[in-house]
């Protein structure tokens, strides 16, 4: 009997560890957490700065990024010929606005923005409400043990059709992702890292500094999107308001 207690006991307190609850996760429930770490927050500002490298040439462009959950405005700071400009994206709908212009350009989170990024790639992330995933195993990346998930996309209105997604168990952030066509071919991949940190209604958040995205077929075309000056604040209704942005 004493032996049952003992095993008893010992198998509450492996229960009880924060591996073994996040074990009991649900495909949607990893994918929140890791959303968090990408931009899906009621209120945040940062700056990304996206450097290209493509056929021997590199480009830079630098972005401030206010994000409300799936709400996002991306204004062009840098460099001075495309200063101004914005990227509005509410709903999954998504704007080209140009300064001087009272038309905004309807646009597609899929088109290209610079190298390897799409314009969706500097929204924040709605993986959880954008793709519906399923576990399809266990792998390490870089040493950290990962949930593997596959995301297929809900909607023509995202970024992917479909996705390969590295979530750590740990840490609960995504660092790897494959992404695929509709017909199931892998043209881009990405890696990210987290060494910014936000402090949101009292938990510290592990947020994304870098994100390198590589062409699959020349991976020697890199994009890198690096993160900073990130900022929890309210942000109004009408800072996503299309009439307002381009009067």
């Amino acid at each position: 009997m004493k032996r049952i207690a003992l095993l008893l006991c010992v198998f509450a307190a492996v229960a009880a560890t924060p591996a073994a609850a996040a074990s009991a996760l649900s495909p949607r429930q990893v994918l929140e957490k890791a959303d968090r770490a990408r931009g899906k927050l009621p209120g945040l500002v940062w700056t990304v700065k996206m450097t290209s490298v493509e056929r021997g040439r590199q480009r830079e462009q630098t972005l401030e990024v206010k994000a409300r959950n799936e709400d996002v405005l991306a204004t062009f700071t840098a460099p001075p010929r495309v200063k101004g400009q914005k990227l509005l994206m509410v709903g999954r709908n998504m704007w080209f606005i140009k300064p001087g212009v009272s038309k905004p350009v309807p646009i597609s989170p899929r088109q290209k923005l610079m190298g390897q990024a799409a314009n969706g790639d500097i929204a924040s992330t709605n993986y959880s409400g954008d793709y519906e995933g399923v576990f399809v195993g266990d792998e390490a990346v870089h040493g950290e043990a990962c949930y593997v998930l596959d995301l297929t996309a809900r909607n023509k209105k995202v970024t992917y059709d479909r996705i390969k997604y590295w979530v750590s168990k740990s840490r609960l952030v995504g660092v790897k992702a494959e992404f695929y066509t509709v017909s199931g071919k892998l043209f881009k991949t990405a890696e990210f890292e987290y060494e910014n940190r936000i402090r949101f209604r009292g938990e510290e958040i592990p947020f994304v500094s870098r994100m390198v995205i590589r062409d699959a077929i020349r991976p020697q075309e890199v994009t890198t999107l690096e993160y900073s000056d990130i900022t929890v604040k309210e942000l109004p209704d009408a800072t996503f308001n299309l009439n307002l942005l381009v009067r």
